[in-house]
């Protein structure tokens, strides 16, 4: 059984490639009937974002949390560093996935990571997490780099474990085969 879906912010449930704060943000068609099913299906939905306008002051961590919390997630998990800080949470490190495991209790490789950016990817398979790649967001981008080459820089070896339009897709396609099969079969990708 799928135990958690950690989802990136910005491209990934709403906004574009860019990053918009809190009361800027514009969620995308579904994603909150797409939250409601993943709960409704006994998984928790936890957030897993990037957000350096807080070392920069351009916005409270309160201010994220509060969104997140009110589009119906479980716990937010967040790095508010600025990309030089070296900090250990910054996607794409595994620290706010190992956070979370460890404050939820869960095994990562019955979790699923949902992202737009190959960084969201990388932190998953480093902590062991099924990855989705939507294509939303910069998801386009970094699905043509991965379609279209064998070498993606530092990221060569990192393959989704399935590729979705967007966030609604990806959603469908764990509770097709996640939560009805009990489990997610590795390495299933879908390339439309």
């Amino acid at each position: 059984m799928i135990q958690a879906v950690f989802i990136d912010r910005d491209g990934t449930i709403g906004g574009g490639s860019e990053v918009e704060y809190p009361g800027d943000f514009t969620l995308f068609n579904n994603a909150l009937l797409s939250i409601e099913r993943l709960k409704k299906a006994g998984i928790k939905v936890l957030s897993f974002t990037n957000q350096p306008g807080i070392a920069k002051g351009i916005a409270s961590a309160i201010d994220f949390e509060r969104e997140l919390l009110g589009f119906g997630f479980d716990d937010v998990y967040l790095c508010p560093h600025d990309p030089n800080h070296g900090c250990e949470c910054r996607k794409p490190s595994p620290g706010m996935l190992r956070e979370a495991a460890r404050h939820h209790h869960l095994d990562l490789s019955k979790c699923v990571v949902i992202g737009d950016r190959w960084t969201d990817l990388l932190a998953a398979q480093e902590a062991g997490c099924y990855k989705i790649l939507v294509k939303t967001g910069s998801g386009m981008d970094a699905f043509e780099k991965y379609r279209n080459s064998k070498y993606y820089g530092e990221w060569a070896d990192v393959t989704p474990d399935a590729i979705a339009e967007d966030f609604v897709s990806a959603v469908e396609w764990i509770i097709n085969k996640g939560a009805k099969d009990g489990y997610l079969t590795k390495r299933e990708i879908k390339t439309k």
